[in-house]
């Protein structure tokens, strides 16, 4: 089974991490698409930079960085992954990068924002709950590895 895996580096993503690298231990056959997806610059950055180029690159460096500790985890688990860097809106790249390499499942951590911020914003882990047509498991952090992060 090829999961997708979100990561912004948050706690609930490398709670789904852990989640996914339980059930390989469990016994499930997995592989895994590690995906970070970097919003588009705005214009102040388009204009102070001068250069697409330039922040095309510190885009995907940033992306990569923070995918290091997910890879990391991975890797100590012997769970065979491949990694996507990624600009646009977030739901719908990760719609794209799900379809791009077939997976078969959605893994992500979620928030935890508040239901009327949810629905007046729409969350990332809620619009592709929504759009993928693929199962979406939705992992919550604990508040302990939260804690954990935060000190």
């Amino acid at each position: 089974m090829k999961i997708l895996l979100p990561f912004d580096g948050s706690a609930a993503a490398l709670e789904a991490v852990q989640f996914a690298i339980r059930l390989a231990g469990d016994g499930l056959n997995t592989s895994v698409v590690l995906a970070n997806v970097q919003e588009h610059a705005s214009l102040y950055e388009l204009m102070v930079a001068h250069d697409p180029q330039v922040i095309e690159q510190v885009s995907a460096d940033a992306g990569a960085n923070t995918l290091k500790p997910a890879q990391t985890l991975l890797e100590d688990a012997g769970i065979a992954f491949e990694s996507e860097v990624s600009t646009g809106d977030p739901a719908h790249t990760l719609v794209d990068i799900l379809e791009n390499y077939g997976c078969d499942m959605v893994m992500m951590g979620a928030s935890g924002t508040s239901t009327l911020r949810s629905a007046l914003l729409g969350s990332v882990s809620n619009e592709l709950l929504h759009a993928a047509g693929v199962p979406v498991v939705i992992v919550k952090a604990t508040e302990d590895l939260e804690a954990e992060l935060t000190a």
